[in-house]
């Protein structure tokens, strides 16, 4: 009896080693893919210039959905600091995309672990966009935004607002009429493209 609880056990430990060993080199994988794409960034119509797109968080939400939250965040935080490398903000621009990211990849990875479905993976998404919204702009405005004004005067920055709509009175109320809309809308196109590609990629992530 005692040989078949110590074999029993031995098995165990090897799937649990299995199952890490696959965890850590699907996360390596998407955490790859999200720094290439961080690079591919671009403008967008409608929006100041110095703000612009990029799919770099759809790597995370797909690690968060196949692996758990906290992958989610890891991939997020490894994404950000090989990005850090290049970057153009004394890694303040970094800072703020991961807060983003990972407040994005944490709340859809906790809601859709709590019920694993198609229904809560689609709510776990919307949810995170709306939380990637909404912490968009205190981190904007209390992070980024000061340390650019190092460079941009205040009134600089609002004036590119104002560019577009002139309407704009001060930097909060932009950040809440163009960041906070893109922000979310950037988030909502990650949802729609991993609702899309999941199923298929999850049995390659899971084995």
């Amino acid at each position: 009896m005692e040989t078949t609880k110590t074999e029993t056990q031995q098995v165990t430990n090897k799937e649990t080693k299995k199952i890490s060993t696959r965890v850590m080199v699907g996360a390596g994988m998407l955490a790859a893919v999200a720094c290439v794409l961080q690079y591919l960034e671009f403008p967008i119509p409608l929006m100041p210039p110095f703000i612009k797109f990029d799919f770099s968080d759809l790597p995370a939400l797909i690690g968060a959905f196949a692996y758990g939250p906290v992958t989610g965040i890891l991939i997020e935080l490894i994404k950000n600091l090989i990005h850090c490398a290049v970057s153009q903000s004394a890694t303040v621009g970094e800072l703020s995309n991961f807060i983003l990211g990972a407040s994005f990849a944490l709340t859809a990875g906790l809601i859709y672990k709590h019920k694993k479905s198609k229904k809560n993976a689609l709510i776990g998404g919307l949810a995170g966009a709306l939380v990637m919204g909404l912490v968009s702009v205190p981190s904007n405005y209390f992070v980024v935004y000061p340390f650019y004004y190092n460079f941009m005067p205040e009134e600089t920055v609002l004036a590119a607002y104002q560019a577009i709509l002139p309407g704009m009175k001060s930097i909060i109320q932009s950040l809440l009429v163009f960041n906070l809309p893109f922000t979310i809308v950037k988030g909502l196109i990650c949802v729609v493209i991993t609702m899309f590609i999941y199923k298929p990629l999850s049995r390659i992530l899971k084995g």
